[in-house]
């Protein structure tokens, strides 16, 4: 069995001890007059001494350096018993001067490095147990504490900031709670000190000219700089306060009451278990002993609700995930955060005391041994675990305590390489180092067998692994843990999901959410890890989680139905976009529950239906425009979550979110016409047409594209609105249409409908907002250029009065079907063609717009033949890019294979820019992109292709330079690359024809 405690430290090698006697010899020779240092002599000679000082001298050159800078002290040791001599040194700190901050400084450097002697001896000599060992370094600390904040709370008052009574800090008002193992007496030997500095704003008594909240962080920063900066004299305690509520702003100190309302609100089960422990240590003792009486119901709560239970049972259930099956290879190990560490021990006990002691007051200690003690006395442990874990946390604590003792680092991870720890098992008494890694093993694996067996009917939450994001600080073996699930930046995942579990987000600041979170944390990683980029996948979850404007909710529905993790996991992966989107609407995540969210796309008749059934209880157009919003959202995410997994295609998704564009449009004609009318009164026999271009006259729409749209009305001649503010017909429809515009690209809370763009109306931006049928009609026929009947080939009607549909859908069959030169035509495609590549060309085969061979060569290629061969072939007249290369190879204007490779190219690339306008940002390269990006695309892309399935991103990027030059070569077939000749060029859109 591994021992209680360590015996006295070892010689490595007597050459060692030879050398340290003898720089320790000379440093006594330089003074040979003074009494103490020929006291000092006997630690050299004495035969007792002599051994465990030379050893300890020999294993730590700290303990080294204090022996030689503090000869005196040493021989006043050696005449002295280290309990008197240690009360000498806390009398002599809590009468450190205090006029002036250098002095007070290096006082209690010195103090501190005396202490440090005087401990480390009396532990390694077994004159003093660990628990004397650590009551002593406590007192020290709390003393150190005092002492610094007594001067800076005397320097406030000389400066009339503060008022103290009687001159004394205990009614200053300012608290220090002394937290983690100080606040338990039990603090480790070269240990941070855990604080949290408040005040009392009913007994502070502030006279200065800021607030007291500024009063009390500067204080806190002078409390810092005074215990931890490090000069010539050495360090006296590295400060933690990251213990502290976190607040807004993370102030350093707070006020009681917002202390108070924090933990009520926001507190977690593992601040809960923080407060345990907690003790005012110093300044106004009082004020800080009421402030933890009015935590008790909250830190000790009398009656626990299920969900609090299960989320102290998932803390611990998240640490241990091994079951004691898995070897625990000791060097290199961390004795507190690694398996069977103390950090385990001290869980064990914490856990239990959460759960028991609100109706079990005498679980309520601050100190790991008592409270086992307790636990054993209650039968709510055996005997023997107690014993066991008792024994294992006495060893583990006094090689820690060894470990620390070498540098004064506060450090408790073993060597990891055998030399080293051959040095160190001397240090620790042991004169074989198997021996010693044989004794650490085996108190390892008791913790961790009794640690298990505490839950061991609850599920385990951790997926075979360590997940431990309670605290303040990375848990190395979460940290490995994360590094083997594939990611990259394990400390960054790790910091962010503590910030979860610390209430930083709206999502997390109810106690509920934090405890369906805990559970959810594992299966949330284990998902993400998944994906081909796990840091951008987490990166991108942890946005929509931050966007969540409650958590409770989303929380319940990902823990009852885990397929929903797996599909948010999806977007996360690979769709960027997609998910900023969902972030951004996060009431889209409920659509995905719907019954018929992944059942084929709904047709036009369908959705039309849907959106009137959503607007039927609409009071006015602003209510009607946010129920659209929401409407078009959900419809679009289903569109493009189908199309990333590959459960519609394409076309299919591109033919419903043009529907849904179309359905919109109709929908709120008559809510705009409502709004002008009540002011403007109605244009008798009036009509109005939305006519769609672009890529919503071709049923080509896609997530994020804009509505290219054109205005067309019809009036009687001279015709004026009847209302008292009465409009000639052409305002009239003027108004009408900017206000529809304004309705669809407005930007509320909701979002916005869709960016507008109206520059292919006729004369573009010069032209009228609406048109007239007769100079719409007169403008296509007389006036437009070539390029412009290019966009008209894909122009239809797509809302609003239905005579006047066919009417303008005659118009414009008429222009399109009418014959023309084939050269002249062939020379201005290819002008116009040559104006956009100069402004917009790329050779990058992923711009899949521009790049030669793209899809604006292959839009052109259609425009093209039914400009030229419509008038005799009525098959070619289509809206659609794609119908009509099929129906040019249908009459033989194209030879078949020609026309299927088009076709074929066409398909690719419209599957991969749909792809690319879920997953990245306009103009980012492929390459550029994360792993996710890329298989998505080739998903996509196999979609479509059909035959043997393309094997890699570069056989996809093959696949697609191939593509494009079929393109490329058919377009120069038809219009070739020559110089243009007859129409000037004039403004296009950006090949958007």
């Amino acid at each position: 069995m591994f021992p209680a405690g360590l015996p006295p430290p070892r010689a490595e090698d007597g050459a060692r001890l030879d050398e340290e006697r003898e720089r320790f010899r000379r440093r006594l020779e330089r003074a040979p007059g003074n009494a103490a240092l020929r006291a000092a002599a006997a630690w050299l000679e004495d035969a007792d001494k002599a051994p465990v000082f030379l050893a300890a001298l020999a294993g730590s050159p700290f303990l080294a350096d204090c022996a030689l800078r503090e000869p005196e002290f040493l021989g006043r040791l050696a005449e002295t018993a280290y309990a008197p001599a240690f009360e000498e040194l806390l009398a002599q700190t809590a009468t450190a001067p205090v006029d002036d901050r250098s002095r007070l400084m290096a006082e209690l450097r010195r103090l501190r490095r005396r202490v440090a002697l005087l401990v480390a001896l009396a532990d390694l000599s077994g004159a003093w147990d660990l628990e004397q060992t650590v009551a002593a370094l406590t007192r020290f600390a709390d003393a150190a504490v005092n002492r610094a904040a007594d001067f800076l709370l005397a320097e406030a008052e000389r400066r009339g900031e503060i008022a103290l009574v009687d001159g004394s800090p205990a009614g200053s008002g300012v608290v220090l709670l002394a937290m983690g193992k100080q606040g338990a007496f039990e603090l480790n030997y070269s240990s941070d000190i855990d604080l949290i500095v408040l005040f009392d704003e009913h007994r502070l008594r502030y006279r200065g000219q800021e607030t007291p909240l500024a009063f009390a962080s500067r204080f806190t920063r002078s409390l810092c700089y005074i215990l931890e900066q490090k000069t010539a004299e050495g360090y006296v305690f590295r400060t933690d306060l990251r213990l502290r509520p976190h607040l807004p702003g993370h102030p350093l100190a707070l006020s009681c009451g917002e202390a108070e309302l924090y933990y009520e609100r926001h507190g977690q089960n593992w601040e809960r278990a923080a407060l345990i422990k907690a003790r005012a240590c110093a300044a106004d003792i009082a004020a800080g002993q009421a402030f933890l009486a009015r935590l008790r119901p909250y830190v000790w709560r009398k009656y626990l609700d299920y969900a609090a239970i299960r989320d102290i049972h998932s803390i611990k259930r998240q640490i241990h995930a091994h079951r004691g099956f898995a070897v625990i290879r000791v060097l290199g190990h961390d004795l507190k955060v690694g398996r069977g560490g103390i950090r385990e021990i001290e869980f064990f006990v914490q856990t239990q005391q959460l759960i028991l002691g609100g109706r079990y007051p005498e679980l309520r200690t601050r100190r790991t041994r008592e409270a086992l003690a307790a636990l054993a006395a209650g039968r709510w442990i055996a005997a023997e675990a107690r014993d066991e874990l008792d024994r294992a946390y006495t060893f583990l604590r006094a090689l820690e305590h060894r470990l620390q003792m070498v540098h004064d680092r506060q450090t408790q991870q073993l060597p990891a390489r055998a030399e080293e720890f051959a040095r160190f098992a001397s240090f620790a008494g042991y004169a074989d180092a198997a021996r010693l890694e044989a004794d650490i093993a085996e108190a390892l694996r008791t913790v961790e067998r009794h640690y298990a067996a505490l839950f061991e009917h609850e599920p385990d939450l951790g997926l075979g692994r360590r997940l431990v994001f309670t605290g303040t600080e990375d848990d190395p073996g979460t940290l490995e843990t994360l590094r083997e699930m594939g990611f990259r930046e394990p400390h960054a995942v790790a910091s962010r999901i503590r910030s979860w579990h610390h209430g930083h987000i709206r999502a997390t600041r109810s106690a509920r959410a934090r405890e369906l979170l805990t559970e959810l944390t594992p299966s949330i990683l284990e998902a993400l890890r998944r994906e081909p980029d796990p840091d951008e996948a987490f990166r991108l979850f942890d946005e929509f989680v931050s966007s969540l404007p409650a958590g409770v909710q989303i929380f319940s529905l990902l823990h009852a139905n885990r397929r929903l993790l797996e599909l948010l996991s999806d977007i996360f992966g690979a769709a960027p976009r997609l998910a900023r989107h969902l972030s951004a609407h996060v009431d889209l995540f409920e659509a995905m529950l719907a019954p018929d969210f992944f059942e084929p796309l709904p047709p036009r008749e369908a959705l039309a239906a849907e959106l009137a059934r959503r607007l039927a209880d609409a009071r006015h157009l602003e209510e009607a425009l946010d129920l659209c919003r929401r409407w078009a959202h959900g419809r679009q995410f289903q569109a493009g979550m189908h199309v990333l997994l590959g459960v519609s295609d394409v076309l299919a998704a591109e033919s419903c979110l043009s529907a849904v564009a179309e359905v919109i449009l109709e929908a709120l004609l008559p809510w705009v016409g409502a709004w002008i009318e009540e002011r403007h009164g109605t244009i008798e026999k009036g009509r109005f047409v939305v006519v769609g271009m672009g890529k919503l006259g071709s049923r080509e729409l896609t997530i994020g594209s804009d509505l290219d749209l054109v205005f067309v009305y019809d009036a009687p001649p001279d015709a004026c609105s009847s209302g008292p503010q009465s409009l000639p017909a052409a305002s009239w429809f003027a108004r009408f249409a900017q206000r529809l515009v304004s309705a669809l690209s407005a930007r509320t809370a909701e979002g916005r409908l869709y960016d507008i763009d109206m520059r292919l109306r006729p004369s573009g931006n010069v032209g009228p907002v609406a048109c007239s049928l007769e100079s719409f009609a007169r403008y296509e026929r007389e006036t437009a250029e070539t390029w412009e009947h290019q966009a008209l080939t894909r122009a239809r009607p797509v809302a609003g009065d239905p005579t006047l549909i066919k009417e303008i859908a005659a118009v414009i069959d008429e222009v399109i079907c009418r014959p023309r030169d084939p050269a002249r035509t062939a020379r201005a495609v290819r002008a116009m063609r040559e104006r956009i590549f100069r402004e917009h060309g790329s050779r990058d085969p992923w711009n899949l717009k521009h790049v030669r061979g793209g899809l604006v060569d292959l839009e052109f290629t259609a425009q093209f033949l039914q400009l030229v061969h419509a008038h005799a072939h009525r098959q070619l007249r289509t809206t659609g890019t794609r119908d009509a290369l099929v129906a040019a190879g249908e009459v033989g204007i194209l030879d078949p294979d020609t026309s299927q490779a088009l076709v074929r190219s066409l398909d690719l690339q419209h599957a991969l820019q749909a792809v690319l306008r879920l997953s990245t940002a306009p103009g980012l390269a492929p390459e550029g992109t994360s792993p996710g990006v890329r298989e998505a695309l080739l998903r996509a892309a196999n979609g479509v292709l059909g035959g043997l399935p393309l094997g890699s991103f570069d056989a996809l990027a093959r696949q697609l330079r191939e593509a494009q030059e079929v393109a490329r070569l058919a377009f120069d077939r038809l219009c070739p690359p020559i110089e243009p000749e007859g129409e000037p060029l004039t403004s296009g859109k950006g090949g958007e024809l």
